[in-house]
């Protein structure tokens, strides 16, 4: 929200307060607390009025450094509140004479006691600063009230995240209001809206509020960021890294990290489309054509349609298009398949369980008493009240029940569209926090229903999310166009989510609303393929390869065949984004951030830490991307490229431009039908770009998300040092570029490359 009317002059209506100078320092415990007016206290008279604003730095964790600010503390603190880890840490405070510090780790705060100019250093080099009329209580004259932060950028310092965007990757120049909406993949609404940014200057800021924050980056004061909340009250944390992978590590400390999901998750999804007909035998069809084209396919989904028309969610199969619904889902598990079928928090009128719903409580209502209820989407729908336990015991023991049936997993849709004005939530929260966080109650009780049934990882492919939420994976992008626009605008939006602490992606192949032209779909294809998670779904019209085609029959099976030979480096690297927070698809910034060149690119990304994917998104099948320092492998033909540099060159549909990143021992497996497999059985473990006197390893994991082996290869000269950790199982050992195969069964030894 922009309060200033240009450099001199406020908006009209507005009536601001700053912060003027500290008036009292105190330390109680392990937090400090500053008494700060909002003007010069020259005499005793100067005292006896405010506003007067109390500020508190307390430490949740080292690094991490937490700043209240307060007016009036006697309202009522009405949650929910997002719930954040609180480790046992003492800072270091000095209230001194002229300044005060609190540090925690590596981050200081100073306090100027005679301006209150507050700054945050990580050793000598400062990060930001709350700057001039920075922080600020505002009244307008309609009786609102904001507390408002702003927080200096430097000259080349760029903003990322603020959730799922899918605007301009840098978030610089824009007006961002964390505001959860469905408003597909081309606006600037987003789906899953997180109040966290990092810059390429060593921390980031996380905005601890559910209800809507709004953000002006460099947008208002091009030369800093303002985040304000209405109320009495705002409350940030700043997070200092020394690499933006650092940042998100204790980020994801602080909010949760990702669970792992199951090796089975990361094969080929297939799905019925949205409003196409169907039913089992147009299943069936779709199974059978995919085995006979040789298209592995891991996962089939049922969206929408397999409830009766008006009637979501009633969780109650069709039975006019499936009248056999348990012996159905035994039949696709008999194929070696898994199930997952779609529901949403809104319980349709015709639906028999409005009335229980109704009856018991269950459903959000209005403040006069009676249930509140709209025709958009399901007519006369109701929102399931996620803060009644019961309500949560209900709606959680259909999913068990559906669990019980054969259902392996769950898409949550929707979760957007909460409604604030005139509803009273069961447990009396604040309606306007609840718009944002409803989503985390509704997959939470989704997530451990199917957790509690499974015995296993849970898994999810929901479309909102606010922050906390990639405890919940897998999340995917929402609606977008069949076209290159929208993929790369798809791709923007996965980026920028997993800058917010999401570790899990994915996005509708072939795009979800319209039919795609066959050269987008082949592309997609390979994009999608190339993602954490990998699903074909559309809007109303089927997304199976050979409607497009024979060759994106082939670019189907080229591709699906590749990820899960990948299988045992992708799996590792799931492992590490539930281990660190780390995303799988990561933006080039957060494996190069010494590269400045990396700080813009949005159409191109690494998978993992190894492989730099770029998708083409143009119908002369041009792809243009940038290459870091380093000798480079392209994965398909073995060609090196050397970096740093920009390569413009052709590709055919059944190629995409994959680069292995120099110093790499990259781990593919046996298998190339299924991704869950035993990947410790015989691996090939390839050598890239290893100079003489470097050390690198492989971690090959188990299904279960643990170290089956190590493996370590040192290079002297012409000669392999290679040693074993945890289970000693033979592998193939390959050096990129040499014609050369040894196969390793016993460890510590010793090879000789030749020459």
């Amino acid at each position: 929200m922009k309060f200033t009317d240009g450099n001199w002059l406020m908006q009209p209506g507005v009536r601001p307060a700053y912060a003027t100078e500290v008036f009292e320092a105190s330390q109680d415990g392990k937090t400090l607390e500053l008494c700060v007016p909002t003007r010069h206290i020259r005499h005793r008279g100067d005292t006896l009025e405010g506003p007067v604003l109390t500020v508190r730095l307390s430490t949740p964790m080292q690094g991490v450094v937490r700043v209240s600010i307060t007016h009036h503390e006697g309202g009522v603190q009405r949650g929910p509140n997002f719930e954040l880890s609180d480790e046992e840490v003492t800072p270091q405070i000095t209230l001194g004479a002229e300044r005060i510090t609190f540090c925690s780790g590596n981050l200081t705060a100073e306090v100027d006691r005679a301006t209150y100019a507050l700054s945050f250093c990580s050793g000598d080099r400062l990060l930001t600063r709350s700057t001039l009329r920075g922080t600020g209580y505002i009244r307008t004259d309609g009786g609102a009230a904001f507390i408002h932060e702003n927080l200096a950028l430097a000259a080349g310092e760029n903003v990322y995240g603020l959730g799922e965007r899918f605007t301009a990757f840098i978030k610089n120049g824009q007006v961002v209001d964390i505001w959860n909406r469905d408003g597909g993949t081309g606006s600037d609404q987003a789906y899953k809206n997180v109040p966290f940014y990092l810059t390429n200057r060593g921390y980031g800021v996380f905005v601890n509020h559910p209800e809507g924050v709004s953000f002006e980056v460099a947008s208002e004061r091009v030369s800093q960021v303002q985040f304000s909340v209405p109320g009495e009250r705002l409350e940030y944390f700043v997070i200092q890294g020394d690499t933006p992978k650092e940042i998100l590590t204790r980020y994801t400390r602080l909010t949760g990290r990702p669970a792992l999901p199951p090796a089975w998750s990361f094969g080929l999804w297939l799905t019925t489309s949205f409003t196409t007909s169907y039913d089992e035998a147009t299943v069936k069809s779709f199974l059978d054509g995919m085995a006979e084209r040789n298209l592995p396919l891991s996962v089939f989904h049922f969206d929408c349609f397999w409830m009766k028309a008006f009637r979501w969610c009633d969780f109650e199969w069709d039975p006019d298009v499936f009248p056999d619904p348990q012996g159905m889902l035994a039949r696709l598990h008999q194929r070696g398949l898994k199930v997952c079928v779609w529901v949403n928090p809104y319980i349709g009128q015709r639906s028999p369980l409005f009335r229980e719903a109704q009856a018991h409580n269950y459903l959000l209502r209005r403040t006069d008493g009676s249930v509140w209820q709209t025709d958009q989407w399901q007519p006369g729908m109701g929102i399931v009240d996620f803060t009644n336990p019961a309500a949560c015991e209900w709606y959680a023991g259909h999913i068990r029940r559906l669990a019980r049936m054969g259902v392996d997993s769950i898409k949550t849709d929707f979760g957007e569209r909460i409604p604030v004005d005139g509803v009273a939530w069961f447990d009396g929260s604040d309606p306007h926090k609840m718009h944002n966080y409803y989503t985390q109650l509704y997959n939470k009780v989704v997530w451990e229903a199917l957790q509690l049934e499974t015995g296993e990882s849970a898994l999810l492919f929901a479309r909102s999310a606010t922050a906390g939420g990639q405890q919940f994976p897998v999340h995917w992008g929402g609606d977008c166009n069949s076209t290159f626009e929208s993929m790369a605008e798809s791709l923007r939006g996965g980026l920028s989510l997993g800058l917010s602490g999401f570790g899990f992606w994915s996005h509708d192949i072939g795009g979800f609303e319209g039919t795609p032209r066959e050269d987008v779909y082949k592309r997609w294809v390979a994009f999608g393929l190339l993602s954490s998670h990998s699903r074909l779904h559309g809007s109303a019209s089927y997304r199976v390869p050979w409607l497009m085609g024979e060759e994106a029959v082939d670019v189907t099976r080229t591709f699906t065949h590749l990820k899960c030979r990948l299988m045992p480096y992708l799996y590792g690297q799931a492992v590490q984004a539930r281990e660190t927070g780390v995303p799988m698809m990561r933006a080039m910034l957060l494996e190069f951030p010494q590269d400045p060149g990396c700080d813009t690119l949005d159409r191109q990304y690494m998978l993992g830490d190894s492989l730099l994917v770029a998708p083409i998104f143009r119908e002369d099948n041009v792809a243009e991307y940038y290459v870091p320092e380093g000798q480079w492998t392209n994965y398909f033909t073995g060609q090196t490229v050397s970096g740093p540099r920009w390569v413009r060159e052709t590709h055919g549909f059944s190629s995409v431009p994959l680069l292995v990143r120099p110093g790499t021992l990259l781990a593919t497996g046996t298998t190339d039908t299924r991704p869950d497999y035993d990947y410790g059985d015989h691996p090939t473990l390839t050598l890239y770009g290893v100079s003489d006197g470097q050390e690198v390893s492989a971690v090959i994991p188990t299904q279960q998300g643990e170290t089956d082996f190590t493996v370590t290869v040192r290079r002297e000269g012409n000669t392999l040092h290679v040693r074993q950790s945890g289970n000693v199982r033979p592998f193939q050992l390959k050096v990129a570029g040499n014609e050369q195969h040894f196969s390793v069964t016993e460890v510590p030894t010793t090879l000789n490359l030749g020459g």
